[in-house]
């Protein structure tokens, strides 16, 4: 079977199945996005221990797993974290890097890579639960289109930088970064993402969902996914440049690993959840 047939089984596949996680939610969505935490995670190791850095990666993917667990734990009441015990796991990092690495190890550089790489990916991740249970969405057909529509307006943004990028071509964005992205390619991402955001808003978020934005807010909420999408598609690409590394991992086939399917909504997820602050309004008595 060639690349793209892989493609298209993993997409048939995968979509459904996380369409229906993102509509159960509660425990079975916290489960997901902690086992996808701690693929992305252990994908980022491999991929920093490359570059030269010596991270501590059990450690690391242990505490990826468990950020977004310990979201839904404390959405649950059962458990309540404090700031104290945040800063104290960095602490805690720190002193098993000097125990484990020493001096030669590079415990200082190892520490941070550990903590950063968790906070990327399960810090990251865990905003999927955040944005299903939103105060401002109500009811689970609400809560599914909070996620939904992020993830559909990154999507968005990749096809249109893709077909625009490939129709017109003309100067590279940051040739240096990844070669084959175009300004025109970007321009075309922002477009076809404030077409689809119209679009969603117009026929879901507003009739099922009661949900809505004002003209410009929505506009600002599709420019400011795209230019936050590509930013993460750009961030992941680096890493891996640096690294020398051509894919995170081969969890999907044909689609590479879970930091390669995931790099933009790293970046959207937390995005998203502010801007739902910021611009997102009620819409009641939408039909």
């Amino acid at each position: 079977m060639n690349e793209l047939g892989r493609r298209v089984i993993v997409a048939l596949i995968g979509a459904p199945l996380a369409l229906g996680i993102i509509w159960i939610g509660d425990a079975a969505l916290a489960t997901m996005a902690g086992g996808l935490s701690a693929v992305a995670a252990w994908e980022f190791y491999r991929i920093a221990r490359e570059g030269g850095s010596t991270p501590m990666s059990v450690i690391g993917v242990i505490l990826s797993a468990l950020i977004p667990l310990g979201v839904h734990a404390q959405y649950l009441g059962v458990l309540t974290i404090p700031l104290y015990a945040w800063v104290l796991t960095v602490v805690a990092i720190l002193a098993a890097a000097i125990w484990m690495r020493g001096v030669d190890g590079k415990p200082l550089g190892a520490a941070s890579t550990t903590v950063f790489g968790a906070l990327y990916t399960g810090g990251t991740i865990s905003f999927v639960y955040v944005l299903r249970y939103h105060n401002y969405a109500v009811g689970d057909t609400a809560g599914a289109l909070a996620v939904i529509f992020p993830v559909v307006l990154t999507w968005a943004s990749d096809t249109g930088a893709y077909f625009a990028g490939r129709l017109i071509g003309g100067r590279k964005l940051i040739p240096s970064v990844s070669p084959g992205k175009t300004v025109a390619g970007s321009v075309g991402g922002l477009v076809l993402t404030v077409a689809v955001a119209y679009g969603f808003v117009h026929w879901l978020l507003v009739p099922k969902a009661q949900l809505g934005f004002t003209p410009w807010g929505l506009v600002i909420f599709g420019l400011a996914i795209s230019v936050v999408a590509q930013i993460g598609d750009l961030a992941e690409s680096l890493l891996k440049r640096e690294a020398g590394v051509k894919d995170s991992g081969t969890v999907f086939p044909g689609h590479g690993g879970v930091l390669d399917r995931l790099d933009s909504l790293f970046f959207v997820l937390p995005a998203a959840y502010a801007l739902y602050d910021l611009l997102l309004i009620p819409a009641p008595g939408a039909r």
